[in-house]
């Protein structure tokens, strides 16, 4: 009954329309259309899933049913003020995290500054774009691929990559792009939930925090250019420098929640087992909160004909702001997080509307120190942790606005005292997304 649910859902979108076509997007492209009054363009994104997924472990987990997770959904607005200069407001108004609407953030861009009637600022401009807001920046470029709550046609998988670099803060970039070579250099306060302070509880005391003490450099330096009509080539280097923070969340900055629902949690006879608010990123993993984070990501991207390649290589050097400090230990631990991802995807069709590919992703903890566990012959082990994922996927642009993809995931969490050395979930996931 279930599949057949699948197989109506499937129909109706093909039914829907026959025309397609695929758009692979970075940055924006600068826009300096003419503006002489002011436009508003309001947007829209919707998601929804259909999940058949199994999970296990050496412990004791939740039973799992096949079904609909919850839809997610973003309500966005655009208003063109001037010309080159564009305001973005992007709204939640469901997801798994937060089941209410709330504000993800915003920015104002400007791509020209009409305002100065200057020939010499509109000369510089050319090459120019300054973006300033409460906003996701633009560390690395995986974040362009990803899905955002309700947003998914830009990702031709389900799942977002493990170690997810995502966040939302104040933030200041500049951009500077001429003949395919890419500059840009951001300064952000680092946090998605600025403080002026706080209360200790461990040691009964307030402590205060300065936003230019706490803030964060950031840069992206690469190539893009369309080599010929059919062939495209990308690679960029990302930095992101942090070295004080009450909570930096270059990695913790997600508020919608994975994709893959419910999977690995444990059962404590309560509610919370299928509350799906609870344990909503489980099934991510990286460093989390940071209060101090040297992080650099390097992206390759590739396009020949239907032949598409995009590979990110990520190192995250971190220090955790939970962990306190003693008499007996004076320096923080450093964790050490490297991430590798390979994905491969070939579309075919007239407008290369149908696509088929796979990704491998690993994210590997190099910091060593305490992760002592049993193993499956309860001797005593000891090793890195690791979380690696396979995924397999095919899907359809029936137009450049909506997909419908199907995926194969298989996801293994290795040397977790959670869960032992053999736990890890797998399966199908149906995913239908429409953005305009």
């Amino acid at each position: 009954m279930k599949a057949k649910l699948i197989i109506v859902t499937i129909l109706v979108l093909v039914g829907m329309t026959t025309y397609a076509q695929r758009i692979t997007q970075f940055e924006e492209p600068k826009n300096t259309e003419e503006i002489t009054k002011v436009k508003v363009h309001v947007g829209g994104d919707f998601a929804l899933q259909f999940q058949g997924l199994t999970h296990s472990a050496d412990s004791s987990l939740i039973s799992l049913g096949k079904g609909f997770n919850l839809p997610t959904a973003n309500l966005s607005l655009t208003s063109y003020l001037a010309t080159g200069v564009k305001v973005y407001l992007n709204t939640f108004l469901s997801s798994r995290h937060h089941n209410e609407s709330w504000v993800e953030g915003g920015y104002i861009q400007m791509d020209a500054l009409p305002f100065f009637g200057s020939e010499t600022i509109d000369q510089l401009m050319k090459n120019l774009t300054f973006k300033i807001g409460f906003m996701e920046i633009n560390y690395g470029d995986a974040h362009f691929r990803r899905t955002n709550n309700g947003k998914a046609v830009y990702n031709p998988f389900v799942g977002n990559l493990i170690m997810d670099a995502y966040t939302t803060t104040p933030s200041i970039e500049v951009m500077w792009r001429k003949n395919g070579i890419i500059l840009m250099g951001g300064i952000t306060g680092g946090a998605l939930k600025p403080a002026l302070g706080a209360y200790v509880a461990s040691t009964k005391s307030y402590v205060t925090y300065n936003f230019v003490d706490e803030l964060a450099f950031y840069g992206k330096v690469g190539y893009d250019k369309n080599i010929r009509e059919d062939f495209r080539v990308r690679a960029t280097l990302s930095a992101y420098f942090n070295s004080k923070n009450h909570g930096g969340t270059l990695f913790a900055g997600d508020r919608s929640g994975s994709r893959y629902y419910l999977v690995m949690n444990k059962p404590t006879k309560s509610s919370a087992d299928y509350d799906i608010t609870q344990n909503a990123f489980l099934q991510n993993w990286g460093p989390g909160s940071t209060d101090k984070n040297n992080t650099f990501m390097f992206n390759l991207y590739s396009k020949f004909k239907g032949l598409e390649v995009f590979g990110t290589y990520e190192s995250a050097s971190t220090t955790s702001p939970s962990e306190t400090l003693s008499a007996t230990k004076t320096k923080k631990s450093d964790y050490n997080f490297n991430q590798i991802a390979i994905e491969g995807l070939y579309y075919f069709g007239k407008k290369e509307q149908f696509f088929v590919g796979g990704r491998y992703n690993k994210v590997t903890d190099n910091s060593g120190g305490d992760n002592t566990f049993l193993n499956k012959n309860n001797s005593i082990k000891t090793d890195n942790k690791s979380v690696d994922r396979v995924q397999f996927t095919a899907g359809w642009y029936l137009t450049p606005n909506m997909v419908a993809k199907l995926e194969y995931v298989n996801q293994n969490y290795n040397n977790f005292n959670k869960w032992g050395n053999d736990a890890g979930f797998k399966g199908f996931m149906f995913e239908a997304a429409i953005s305009f």
